[in-house]
């Protein structure tokens, strides 16, 4: 969908909904904006708008939709795969004002704020409550609840809470003609007709702008292990996983497989990072135990590793010894990403497939990606507890970096025809935006394909709403 240059007049109509303090169109102010975090993509706009209010949302988007401009919703800007970059001239509509949590009902367990509450200031506000707010995210100090809900965020807890979809009992969302739904409740049972919370959860501000939600919160545990561990396979690190929730149940909040060239990355170009075990292992699983059992959690941790390295599973293992060891162990993960950049390109994939199938898909995938491309660095990395790998492929040393990422459609290829081959999905956490936007149509089934493009002809029939993306 290609923007026309709006005149003077409609911009000034839409500054004065929002006042001419918060409608940017200084271009210097707009550039950090206009990009994403890995530079893949580069947009263009003459206007952001910052509502402060659900009112001013609503009429920003009625005026919208009667002019036939459209729009996209950006939140912290933190997206992987373009779906928040205006890429045809669209104004952008950031909920970064609407940052505030309305009520935390500690009976009820939940939390009720805006769409542009940053996740940390949410889980900071659980925990002056009391309580726990799971979903945690290496962006987490940026992204915010809108953005997390609109890409259905995944991170780090998922084996245990599942993903930002299984963390919302409520929501208010403004659909594209500018009418709100105010569905703001916090009922756990609640039958009165079709469910639509779920039709904007993923839906990537395609369907709606989610303004505000109503979250799970959870008790807070007493006690949290956690441990960096050492093992010889994927397969290995499966066993443990079995092993782990056979003793602790729900009490293994996080599960997270690491291949030990992630971590040579870290080490290497990270921040303050340093192996935590004395010999290198192939493979290695961050794991966390949160328990609301106050004592004993630390002395049944210690048995299940030595259980492990009895039954050869564990090569070596440390359990942090206290608060600011375990927040190291996280350190090395969530700088993963990151240490990639120095060593040139990589051609990133978010997938999952079914847990048991993870060391084949692995195996197989590493054999796709370098037959295409002899002598690439393969970084996998993720949530093996849910399922979710990072499949990241560094090009070869001294490659040319931008022959290496031409390849980047090649690539995805090869390793996604590995996931189909295991009935996953080839993207499990970031969303589709415009980087798979092309692909869906050759991994979703076509029934199911053709309801989703009728819920947007419904929904927003003069396409608006974030046009181009996803669909």
């Amino acid at each position: 969908m290609l923007t026309k240059p709006l005149s003077p007049d409609l911009l000034a109509r839409f500054a004065a909904i929002v006042g001419d303090a918060y409608a940017v169109t200084d271009q210097r102010a707009l550039e950090p904006h206009l990009v994403e975090q890995r530079g893949l993509y580069h947009g263009n706009t003459p206007l952001m708008l910052r509502p402060g209010s659900v009112a001013e949302v609503s009429a920003i988007l009625k005026l919208a939709n009667d002019t036939r401009t459209p729009i996209v919703p950006q939140g912290g800007n933190t997206g992987l795969v373009g779906g928040q970059i205006p890429h045809q001239g669209e104004v952008i509509l950031s909920l970064t004002r609407l940052n505030k949590i309305r009520e935390i009902d500690a009976a009820s367990n939940t939390l009720t704020c805006e769409s542009g509450v940053v996740l940390a200031t949410a889980q900071d506000a659980a925990e002056k409550a009391g309580r726990l707010f799971p979903l945690s995210l290496g962006a987490e100090g940026s992204c915010t609840i809108g953005g997390n809900l609109s890409t259905n965020a995944g991170g780090t807890a998922a084996i245990v809470y599942g993903t930002a979809r299984d963390l919302v009992l409520g929501l208010e969302v403004v659909l594209a003609d500018g009418r709100v739904i105010n569905g703001l409740n916090k009922l756990k049972k609640d039958n009165t007709g079709y469910d639509l919370r779920n039709l904007f959860i993923g839906a990537e501000g395609t369907l709606g702008i989610i303004t505000a939600a109503v979250l799970k919160l959870f008790p807070r545990p007493r006690s949290v292990e956690t441990a960096f561990i050492g093992l010889p396979s994927p397969q290995a690190a499966l066993d443990l996983l079995a092993l782990a929730q056979e003793r602790f149940g729900g009490a293994v909040t996080s599960f997270e497989l690491l291949a030990r060239i992630a971590l040579e990355f870290t080490v290497k170009h990270g921040a303050n990072c340093r192996d935590p075990l004395a010999g290198e292992h192939p493979w290695y699983v961050l794991m966390e135990i949160s328990s609301q059992a106050s004592e004993g959690v630390r002395e049944q941790f210690e048995d299940l590793l030595a259980a492990g390295i009895e039954r050869g599973i564990i090569g070596d293992a440390a359990i942090a010894s206290n608060l600011e060891q375990a927040k190291a162990f996280w350190h090395l993960r969530l700088e993963m990403s990151d240490a990639q950049k120095p060593e040139g390109g990589s051609i990133k994939h978010d997938v999952s497939v079914p847990i048991s199938a993870i060391p084949a898909f692995l195996e197989e995938a590493a054999a796709a990606a370098l037959k295409l491309v002899p002598g690439a660095r393969l970084v996998p990395f993720g949530h093996l507890g849910d399922g979710n790998i990072h499949y990241n492929v560094s090009q070869p040393v001294g490659a040319d970096k931008a022959a290496f990422l031409a390849r980047w459609h090649e690539m995805n290829d090869a390793v996604h025809a590995v996931v189909t081959k295991y009935r996953g999905s080839i993207s499990a956490e970031h969303g589709i935006g415009v980087l798979k936007r092309d692909l869906l149509p050759h991994v979703k089934d076509a029934t199911a394909l053709d309801v989703m493009r009728g819920l947007k002809r419904l929904l927003d029939p003069n396409n608006i709403l974030n046009p181009g993306k996803v669909l």
